[in-house]
């Protein structure tokens, strides 16, 4: 069958009075992508008299959680902190649970929508192939698939860091005769799973989501694992109305102090080395976390878990007790909670999950250790390994990830003042400032992208940190009459440093992971995240802007 790797969108007629579909469109600023971001962006330009317009390759609003309904796919940061600030959407909306899944995140952007506005100013189904400013007339001049262009004195970037998808080339892939979807492009309507045998293939949290809820479902699941995931329990919890109506009047606070914390959560590193406790006071720390859930395990925990081996170990070692108490068969124990850590825990973003080590433990599903035998190659019934073995399917899903956090950036035929394209610029490492701009690429900013807090966060509260600082940025621009503002060369390599360094600091660098670009072959292997946390971000952030645009040239 054929597998659908991308997004193709057709021509599209202006719907209803809207001009966002004309072509040779004028606005002052083009926003790409209608995710959180873009559409924080929106309101706030709309607020401060900017013209702005959206373009989305989906057909509505929500990003992510418009592509992801595979079986499973649900939010791994608990509400409210996954959702905007702005009281007129929070005020008249509660969740079902702790950790909402897609059907819901759906239901949220519809409500968002309702109070905002937004889908006047947004060309759906409309996917960017080409964008270069042209300095004659000091405007991006954007193309898209379909032929139309767009000009605009903005040019910003709400992208995702998760836009591309990733494919292994496995021998054989199209030869599959049964159902094989990306998780990304999984069908709305769902898959009939109950009684086949399905293969998810990849363990990031898609896969694990996935191959829980299937096998919750009644598949014959068998998942193929490269690296374990170091799963954390979600402790998932239905939420009533009532307790959430009650804790709204902290919400403004909350809010405030997400932007405070390491991660953006309501909860982070406590200021103390594990080896101040003794070993029952450490225990115990650690049981209440795992019982409170959720990533406090990870984001919560002693503040040299992240900087220090041997108490990294330590945690690892109450993580793989407490995991391979959960699972009986001694081959899966050992292929899912090695006592040898495949990494130091917590450097590669780890799952939540619900039930997925007791599904995995029962006999009638398995796992595969692609380490040790490879993929070698599909055929028209399932899948051969290395060893030679042959696994028949109904169904295989490929959770094989993404080209993370600089992919999608890469891919929309972004140029340079020069012609240069980003994708060439960006072949060797990527350079950027702040996280949000790029040298050579004027009055273009882009946030939950490379070398911003993005992976290392929650994705609402780096939306609205760096969202603010775009904001202000351009406000101020327009209010000094600057037409033209362009990150430096040297700015850029100053930052690249800064981010390795603090990058460095950590065991970060000791693991290979998407966050380091090694999940892509041939893609440089380096630090993708600003590892120092939100408060030393946004503190040299605002120094850039405080101190006239410090890094840019201006004109």
């Amino acid at each position: 069958m054929g597998l659908k790797t991308d997004i193709k969108t057709g021509r599209h007629d202006p719907v209803g009075s809207s001009d966002s579909y004309k072509d040779n469109l004028e606005t002052d600023v083009l926003i790409v992508g209608a995710g959180f971001g873009g559409i924080y962006l929106m309101h706030k330009l709309r607020q401060q008299g900017f013209n702005c317009k959206i373009y989305e390759a989906g057909k509505d609003l929500g990003g992510i959680w418009y592509w992801n309904c595979y079986p499973g796919a649900r939010v791994d940061s608990q509400v409210p902190v996954y959702e905007y600030s702005f009281p007129e959407i929070w005020k008249d909306w509660t969740w079902s649970t702790r950790y909402p899944g897609w059907q819901e995140l759906r239901e949220y952007f519809a409500h968002v929508e309702k109070k905002l506005d937004i889908k006047k100013d947004v060309a759906f189904e409309t996917t960017v192939t080409g964008a270069q400013f042209d300095k004659p007339s000091g405007k991006w001049v954007i193309e898209t698939e379909d032929g139309r262009t767009a000009r605009a004195k903005y040019l910003l970037l709400a992208t995702g860091f998760a836009a591309k998808r990733h494919f292994p080339n496995w021998k054989g892939v199209n030869d599959f005769k049964g159902i094989m979807h990306h998780s990304s492009f999984w069908p709305e309507e769902g898959v009939d799973v109950q009684g086949k045998r399905v293969a998810v293939i990849g363990t990031g949290s898609t896969g694990i989501q996935l191959a829980q809820d299937t096998a919750n479902q009644g598949a014959k699941v068998t998942v193929f694992q490269r690296t374990p995931n170091l799963c954390l329990p979600m402790q998932q919890k239905p939420l009533s109305r009532e307790e959430q109506e009650e804790a709204k009047a902290k919400y403004p606070s909350l809010y405030e102090y997400r932007r405070t914390t390491f991660a953006g959560f309501l909860y982070d590193f406590v200021k103390k080395k594990t080896f101040d406790d003794s070993e029952e006071e450490r225990e115990a720390f650690y049981e209440q976390m795992w019982q409170n859930g959720g990533f406090e395990f990870w984001l919560a925990n002693y503040d040299d878990l992240l900087f220090d081996k041997e108490a990294n170990r330590v945690a690892y070692d109450f993580w793989v007790t407490k995991t391979r108490a959960r699972i009986t068969d001694p081959r899966k124990r050992d292929i899912l909670a090695p006592l040898e850590p495949p990494h130091a825990f917590g450097t590669k973003r780890p799952s939540l999950e619900q039930n997925f080590y007791e599904m995995m433990d029962k006999p009638e599903n398995d796992v595969v250790d692609v380490k040790k035998t490879p993929i070698k190659e599909f055929t028209a019934t399932g899948i051969t390994t290395e060893d030679g073995t042959h696994r028949e399917f109904d169904i295989i899903a490929l959770a094989t990830g993404f080209d993370s956090v600089t992919g999608g950036m890469k891919n929309m035929g972004l140029k340079n003042v020069d012609g240069v394209p980003l994708s060439e610029l960006w072949k060797s490492g990527t350079w950027s400032y702040l996280g949000m701009s790029c040298a050579g690429f004027p009055n273009m900013f882009f946030l939950y992208g490379a070398q911003g807090p993005t992976a290392f966060s929650n994705g609402p509260t780096c939306v609205e940190v760096q969202g603010d600082w775009i904001v202000d940025a351009m406000t101020q621009l327009k209010k000094d009459g600057i037409t033209y503002c362009d990150a430096t060369n040297e700015a850029t390599e100053i930052w690249r440093q800064k981010v390795t360094e603090l990058s460095d600091k950590t065991l970060f660098p000791g693991t290979s992971s998407w966050y380091m670009g090694a999940n892509i072959p041939g893609k440089p292997r380096e630090q993708l995240n600003y590892a120092g946390g939100f408060p030393l971000y946004e503190k040299d952030c605002r120094e850039a802007l405080d101190n006239g645009f410090q890094g840019f040239i201006t004109a």
